[in-house]
């Protein structure tokens, strides 16, 4: 059984992660970047969107979508600083709130999500 603490630490690792590729001046090239940048800021979210969800299983969903959206919101503010030469998109950051939102309203449906992290109840936000 996976427990809170568990996910709760992979979810920041991701954060961090996700962040320091955001802001390096020259990140290195993954294998996603052929598929192009709305692709990996869909993926990246995505991913913590469900490691979010899953980790903070008391956190109603608005919360969560609230604080990662805000989070791809300071993304881009970051990326228009200059001295990162980074592009700040404002379609990004609709990006990302879209894949948010749409790992909650599926995880919405599954069931089984608070009992795979021991909780033992299903009950819906």
């Amino acid at each position: 059984m996976l427990k809170e603490i568990h996910v709760r630490a992979a979810f920041y690792a991701l954060c961090v992660f996700a962040l320091t590729m955001a802001l390096l001046p020259k990140p290195p090239l993954l294998p996603t970047a052929e598929l192009g940048d709305k692709f990996q800021h869909v993926l990246a979210f995505t991913v913590l969107a469900v490691f979010a969800r899953l980790g903070f299983g008391q956190a109603p969903d608005w919360l969560i979508l609230e604080r990662m959206s805000f989070g791809g919101a300071l993304i881009e503010v970051f990326q228009a600083i200059p001295a990162l030469h980074r592009d700040c998109d404002w379609r990004d950051w609709v990006a990302d709130t879209l894949a948010v939102t749409t790992v909650l309203l599926i995880l919405r449906l599954v069931p089984w999500r608070r009992r795979a992290l021991g909780s033992g109840t299903s009950a819906p936000r």
